[in-house]
């Protein structure tokens, strides 16, 4: 169980908090802690019975969740939830008054086919909202310096990550900077990454049920100490616990068939901060040497 003295009073202190006492928590709070982190608005606006059904646990346990992290009850811990909610941006929260919590999250049966480009375009629309309430500036602004001073820059995806890999190699490649795109093709990936070194870095994309593929070059750059910008779904997923930078994307969702909207517009906008980085270094004026 986690040494928690103190209640947390952010989303994101909690969430840290979390992802730190995973593994010494008992089968069924890893339960309830996947399926909050995975689901935070659910845990904002629903009732104590809605999620303990949707997350396959008993009300109790969510009290007792609640207080292993500190909180008196489930209602105390839930504020938490809500003052994230509270703090997007405002056409996030109108979308959720006129849609609802399941309309932000994924759209309604498809009646028509016309409508399937409709609801694609609903839900992808609510994932890039999602990502411009979430993303950090500050650890934006970290993950593209990192970027921009690699020695040599991997990329690793695989299944429904692949076409995110595959655009940041070659994007990354138009900037004349090092690219590596470790593909893993014939089964060679730790092959194709056993040149990595410290000062290279690892864009790795994954999102669950996560390719082990992406796994095991993950580890191998935690082992040769590169570093690891992170593109993944929750604070829990195992690439995002010992990375340098960790973006948590939640993409549009229409019927089980999950887009990559909100990660390709995270993919595109690290290449251009990044070409931003490289043509002001190279503008800036060089250093006249002192006279003796």
């Amino acid at each position: 169980m986690p040494d928690t003295s103190e209640n947390a009073t952010s989303f994101e202190v909690l969430e840290a908090e979390i992802a730190a006492a995973y593994g010494s928590l008992s089968p069924r709070l890893r339960q309830i802690a996947s399926f909050a982190l995975a689901n935070p608005t659910e845990l904002a606006l629903e009732t104590v019975a809605t999620i303990a059904a949707r997350a396959g646990v008993q009300p109790s346990a969510l009290i007792r969740f609640s207080k292993a992290f500190g909180f008196d009850g489930f209602s105390e811990m839930q504020r938490v939830f809500r003052t994230r909610l509270a703090s997007r941006a405002p056409s996030y929260q109108e979308r959720l008054r006129q849609g609802g919590l399941e309309g932000a999250r994924k759209t309604a049966a498809i009646d028509s086919i016309p409508d399937i480009l409709t609801h694609f375009v609903d839900a992808g629309l609510h994932a890039l909202d999602h990502l411009r309430d979430t993303v950090d500036a500050d650890r934006f602004s970290q993950a593209a310096e990192r970027l921009a001073a690699s020695e040599i820059i991997h990329v690793c995806g695989h299944r429904r990550s692949y076409p995110v890999a595959a655009y940041l190699s070659y994007a990354f490649g138009h900037l004349g900077l090092r690219v590596h795109h470790i593909d893993g093709l014939g089964g060679m990936g730790r092959i194709q990454a056993s040149g990595m070194r410290p000062g290279d870095t690892l864009i790795a994309v994954s999102f669950a049920p996560y390719a082990p593929e992406t796994l095991d070059i993950v580890r191998h750059a935690q082992e040769v100490g590169a570093g690891i910008v992170a593109v993944t779904d929750t604070a829990l997923s195992p690439i995002a616990q010992d990375a340098s930078e960790t973006f948590l994307v939640e993409d549009a969702e229409v019927q089980t068939f999950r887009s990559l909207t909100a990660t390709m517009c995270l993919a595109i906008s690290l290449v251009v901060a990044v070409g931003h980085i490289l043509t002001h270094r190279q503008a800036a004026p060089a250093e006249t040497p002192r006279s003796p």
